[in-house]
Formats: C-alpha cells, structure tokens, sequence
C-alpha cells in the first residue's frame, strides 16, 4: 500500500513544478527517477533506452505538471503511466533511425567521451554558461536545452515544439555556434589562474 505522506509530498512537488520550481523538480527526479526507470526497462528490455525513455519522460512531466490533478490518480500512477506511454511509443518505432548529416555533426560536436551536459559544465563556470544561454534568442535556447540536456533528436524536437525540421536545424545550428563563441569568449582568459584556461 503506498505511503499517504510520499504521495502527499509528490504531489506538493508536481504542484511547485506545475509553478515553474525548478528545485522541486530536482527533488521529484531524485525520489521517483529509480522506480520509474524500473517501469520502463520492464517494457524496452534495455538499460540505454530505458535512459532516454526516462528523461522524455520527465520533459514531459514537467511540461504537464500543472494539469496534473490528484483527484484523478496518485501522483506515482501518474508519472509511470507517462513512462510506460513513452516506453511504449520507443518499442513500436522502428529501430533504426536514419540521422542526417547535420544532426550527427550537432551531436558530435564536442568530445564524445563527455556526455553534453559535461561538455558544457567540466572545466567551466556553470554561471558562464548560464550567462551565455540565456544571450541565446529564446528559440535557440529552447532547442539546445531539449537537445543537450534532455537527448531529443531533431525529429523529436520538431515534433515536441510543433515546428518544421528544417526550423529547429537552424535554431540549434545557429544557437550552438553563439553559445561557442560566448564561451570562447570568457575562457580565453582567465584572471585567476593568471592567464588561459
């Protein structure tokens, strides 16, 4: 039987995310991410998958935190129902997905030993990079937010922002060659270690 106080508090934190707090989302990722991965891997059967089921998952929980209503389910059956549509949806695509060649250059961008939220946060400032993002136009950082940090794929994203594929290509190429400029910038030289990084 669950417990009345976890999903009290689960609900408490889908009610801040639905309010844009981030640091909820936090919590409600570090509460929920192990029992909801175990919900998708049951489905896809294999561990990376079951990963990138697990953050579309939670894109899509917080994108629709603020509809979510108690009265109609515990907060756990809610977010695994989304896990398990998502889980779902990968096992039914086909299992080869032809990338193009500007996507596989965006994706291979940086050092592929890193993953891309790494790449953007080992041996920089975070608070660089949040600067530089946020110098982004609007639609820009949108897309290399979801790309980098949530693992969409093009396709993904044009269908998730409802836009043409041609149209979030040139968001994240422009965006990506902003962002690197802003950080080249800023890591030419460094005061504290009295010259470059």
């Amino acid at each position: 039987m669950a417990d009345p106080d976890f999903n009290e508090k689960l609900a408490s934190l889908l009610a801040r995310c639905g309010l844009g707090d981030k640091n909820a989302f936090a919590t409600l990722y570090d509460m929920t991410k192990s029992k909801l991965f175990a919900v998708s891997l049951r489905i896809v059967r294999e561990r990376h998958v079951a990963e990138e089921v697990l953050q579309d998952s939670f894109v899509n929980i917080w994108n629709n935190a603020a509809n979510y209503a108690i009265a109609k389910a515990a907060p756990m059956t809610w977010m695994s129902a989304i896990v398990r549509n998502r889980s779902l949806d990968i096992v039914r695509r086909p299992r080869l997905e032809i990338q193009d060649e500007e996507e596989f250059f965006t994706l291979n961008l940086e050092d592929p030993s890193l993953g891309p939220q790494d790449q953007l946060t080992q041996g920089r400032d975070v608070a660089q990079v949040e600067v530089c993002l946020k110098g982004l136009e609007a639609d820009q950082r949108q897309t290399i937010s979801l790309a980098f940090f949530h693992g969409l794929s093009h396709s993904e994203l044009s269908m998730h922002l409802n836009k043409p594929l041609g149209t979030i290509k040139t968001h994240i190429r422009r965006g990506l060659l902003k962002l690197k400029d802003c950080l080249n910038d800023h890591i030419e030289y460094s005061p504290r270690d009295g010259g470059r990084v």
